[in-house]
C-alpha cells in the first residue's frame, strides 16, 4: 500500500531532493510525495486528497506558518500525524510545535537519513493507530450487534473476544425458553398509521427488552411482534427458571400497564401472552461468517411456543410447564392442568405464575381446593370454581374451568386444539 506524504515548504530545491532520494520507492509504489509551498496551499492539497498518511512541514512560510498550519490540522477529525521542520538551536518553536501535537521533528539543514528514519517511524505510529481506530470501530459494530441480543455488560464481553467467545459455539444446554406475543396483533397493524405503529413497537420492545436484559435473559428473536427468550445461555444460570418465571411476571405487569396507557390514545393493544418450558436445547451462533444469528433448536423450544399459543384458548396470559415451576419452587403459581398439546402425544402439567402478595395469596388458595375438587371429580368444584369467578370478574383460568364442567367436561386434562 503506498504511504502518501505532504511536504510543506517554501524552499524550491526541497522538491527535487525529495524525490530523488526516494526515487526507488516512488517507482516501486511504496511512497508518494505531494509538495506545497506554505499552509495555505498545504490545506488546499489536504482538502482535495483526504488519504494522505503524514504531513511534514517547516515552520517559517509566507501566508501561513508551519504552526498555525499544526493548530488547523489539530483541529480536523482525522488530526494527520505531523513532523515539524525547524532551523537547528530553534528550540522555543519546537517545543511550541510538540504542545500543539506535532509527532516529532526534524533540523535544518536537513540531514535526509534522519529525514527517512523519522518519517518511516511516524508512518508506522499512522498505520498502528489506524489498526487500533479499526479495531475500535468493528468492536463498537460488534458490541452495537450483540447488544440486540444480550445483556449490556454480556454484549461487552462478547464483543472483546471478537464474536469468538467460548460461550457462543454451538452447545447442547439446559435452559429455560420464553415466547411472547401479543394477541390481535395482525389485525391492530391494519387499524394504525405506520408512525404510530412505529412508534407502539418501539415503546414496546423497548421496554420489555430492558426487562429480559434486567433477569439476565438472551433475546434469541423478534418476530413481528413476539419475542424469543432464552434463560441459561449463552452463560450458565443454575436458577434459569427462577429468572424466566419473575421476568414473565414483570414483562406481564409492564405490559398491562401499557395497555391501559396506549389505551387511552385509542389504541386497543392486546394482551401480551408468554409461554415457558425448559429443558435440553442446542444453542449457540448458527449464522456462520456473515451474521450473527445466536439462537436455540429442540423440541425445548417447539413446546414453549406452544404454551405460548395455549393461552389463547386457556384465557391465561402466563403458561408455564412443570419443568419450569419444578425448577424455581419460590415463584408463586397455580395449576392449570394437564394439556395436550397439537402434535403430541403426552400430557403436559403447566401452571400459571401469579403475584406473591397477601391479597392473591387467598384467592389463590380457594382456586387450589377448586381444583383438587375438580381433578378429584368433585360435583362441588362448579360451586367453588363460580365462587371464584364472582369474586373476581377478570380471573381467566377459574372461568375456563367452569365453561368445561358446565359443558359437561370432566377432570384436568385439557386438549388444546
Amino acid at each position: 500500500m503506498t504511504a502518501r506524504v505532504l511536504v510543506v515548504d517554501d524552499e524550491p530545491d526541497l522538491e527535487a531532493l525529495v524525490v530523488q532520494r526516494f526515487r526507488r520507492a516512488i517507482r516501486d509504489g511504496d511512497l508518494e510525495f505531494l509538495f506545497a509551498e506554505d499552509g495555505v496551499h498545504a490545506l488546499d492539497l489536504i482538502g482535495r486528497n483526504p488519504d494522505l498518511d503524514l504531513v511534514i512541514t517547516d515552520i517559517n512560510m509566507p501566508r501561513m506558518d508551519g504552526l498555525t498550519l499544526l493548530a488547523r490540522l489539530q483541529d480536523r477529525e482525522d488530526r494527520l500525524s505531523t513532523i515539524i521542520v525547524s532551523a537547528y538551536g530553534d528550540m522555543t518553536n519546537i517545543r511550541t510545535a510538540m504542545n500543539r501535537g506535532a509527532f516529532d521533528f526534524l533540523t535544518k539543514p536537513i540531514d535526509f537519513g534522519d529525514f527517512e528514519a523519522t518519517m518511516h517511524k511516524t508512518l508506522r505510529h499512522v498505520g498502528d493507530l489506524r489498526a487500533a481506530r479499526r479495531r475500535f470501530a468493528e468492536a463498537e459494530r460488534a458490541q452495537a450487534a450483540l447488544a440486540r441480543y444480550f445483556s449490556p455488560n454480556l454484549a461487552s464481553e462478547l464483543a472483546a473476544a471478537d464474536g469468538q467467545a467460548p460461550l457462543l459455539r454451538g452447545a447442547r444446554r439446559e435452559l429455560t425458553v420464553m415466547f411472547t406475543d401479543i394477541a390481535g396483533f395482525t389485525g391492530l397493524v391494519e387499524q394504525l398509521d405506520p408512525e404510530v405503529l412505529s412508534r407502539l413497537l418501539n415503546d414496546y420492545f423497548g421496554h420489555v427488552t430492558d426487562i429480559v436484559f434486567t433477569h439476565g435473559g438472551t433475546v434469541a428473536k423478534v418476530m413481528g411482534d413476539a419475542l424469543h427468550v432464552l434463560f441459561g445461555a449463552p452463560q450458565d444460570q443454575p436458577d434459569h427458571a427462577e429468572r424466566a418465571l419473575r421476568c414473565a411476571l414483570a414483562i406481564d405487569v409492564h405490559c398491562e400497564a401499557l395497555r391501559a396507557r396506549w389505551a387511552q390514545e385509542g389504541v386497543p393493544l392486546g394482551r401480551t401472552r408468554i409461554g415457558l418450558h425448559a429443558g435440553a436445547a442446542l444453542v449457540g451462533n448458527f449464522g456462520h461468517d456473515r451474521f450473527f444469528d445466536y439462537t436455540a433448536y429442540g423440541d425445548t423450544i417447539n413446546v414453549a411456543a406452544r404454551l405460548e399459543a395455549a393461552n389463547k384458548a386457556l384465557g391465561t396470559r402466563i403458561c408455564a410447564s412443570a419443568a419450569v415451576v419444578d425448577r424455581a419452587p419460590g415463584v408463586a403459581v397455580r395449576p392449570i392442568g394437564n394439556l395436550m398439546l397439537r402434535g403430541r402425544q403426552e400430557k403436559l402439567a403447566c401452571f400459571e405464575p401469579v403475584p406473591d402478595d397477601a391479597a392473591a395469596s387467598d384467592h389463590r388458595e380457594r382456586y387450589g381446593r377448586a381444583f383438587r375438587q375438580l381433578e378429584a371429580g368433585d360435583t362441588d368444584a362448579v360451586s367453588a370454581l363460580a365462587s371464584l369467578v364472582a369474586a373476581s370478574a377478570t380471573d381467566a383460568l377459574a372461568g375456563f374451568h367452569l365453561r368445561r364442567l358446565l359443558n359437561g367436561e370432566t377432570g384436568t386434562t385439557v386438549v388444546i386444539p
